[in-house]
Parts: structure tokens; sequence; C-alpha cells
């Protein structure tokens, strides 16, 4: 397994939408094996492949760490939502760093994808794990979570961002 590069806000891999996987392989599986273990080094909760600079429709994602909290990835993600309760909380991102703002999102979705294998996945999720499948998916279509707030927390977001030592470097 490989740590591979986060991408960093301004990047314009971060700002592209990301193209159907079709190929089912090892390369495949090593790049969700890489992607694992780049996301729990950096310690999120998720990780799209722009991130890590592959316009590919993968994200992989670790909620493992609360109540019945899933691991794992997801190839072609199509999400809807369920029902019309959204929820607010403080959402951050790796590519990102240091930034975090309170962002509305659906409850609860539904997912539907494939696996490594290319094989069906479904799943209805809330909290944590709906948050994630939200953003990450955002980053596959090319949008950061920037994107989601208001004017005003937006526009506070980009002021720190301006002033991070990461981005002026």
């Amino acid at each position: 397994m490989t740590l591979r590069e986060i991408r960093l806000f301004g990047d314009p891999v971060l700002t592209t939408r990301s193209e159907e996987i079709t190929e089912f392989d090892d390369s495949l599986r090593t790049l969700v094996e890489d992607m694992l273990e780049t996301m729990d080094a950096a310690g999120g909760v998720g990780l799209a492949a722009n991130q890590i600079g592959l316009t590919r429709r993968i994200f992989v994602y670790d909620c493992s760490h609360i109540e019945d909290g899933l691991r794992g990835h997801l190839i072609n993600p199509v999400w809807e939502p369920v029902g019309s309760e959204t929820q607010l909380g403080a959402e951050g991102c790796l590519s990102i760093p240091d930034i975090s703002a309170e962002t509305e999102r659906h409850e609860t979705v539904r997912v539907t994808g494939v696996d490594v294998d290319g094989h069906p996945v479904a799943m209805v999720a809330s909290g944590l794990m709906a948050r994630c499948i939200q953003h990450e998916t955002d980053h596959l279509d090319g949008v950061l979570f920037l994107k989601r707030l208001s004017p005003e927390l937006r526009k506070e977001a980009m002021a720190a961002i301006r002033t991070a030592e990461w981005f002026t470097k």
C-alpha cells in the first residue's frame, strides 16, 4: 500500500467531475487500499479519488468509530434524500486543512453503487454516514463543501483559507 498526496484547495482536479469506473481489476483493488491508508494517515472519515489527483468515481469512508458505523468504499455512487429532514453540523475537508463550518445536509440518504468487484451495493444512511456520502459524492462532482455554506460562512472560510500557512506556500 502507498500513501497518496492529498490535493489542496486551489488544485483544479478538485473542481473536476470524475468519470465512471468501468474496469474492475487488481489496480482498482490497490487504489482502494491506498485510499483507505491515505485517509487513515490524514485522520479523515472520507476521501474521494480526485482528492488524490484521480478523476475516477470512487470514495472510501470510515465511520466505524460511531455505533454501527461502517468502513469501506463505494464506486460510481448515486444518492437521493430519504425524507425532507436535514442536519446542520460542523464539516471539514482533508483538501481544506483546518477549515470547518456548519454545513446543512440531508439527515438520511439512500445510496447505490458498486464495490471493487463490480457487485451492486445499496444502503440507507443517517447522521455522519449520510453527511460523508453527500460530501464525498460532491467531491466526485467537482464540488467542495464551501459551495454548500451560507454566503456569510463562505466569506469567513475563504478569508481563513487566504491566510492559511498551507495556502500561502
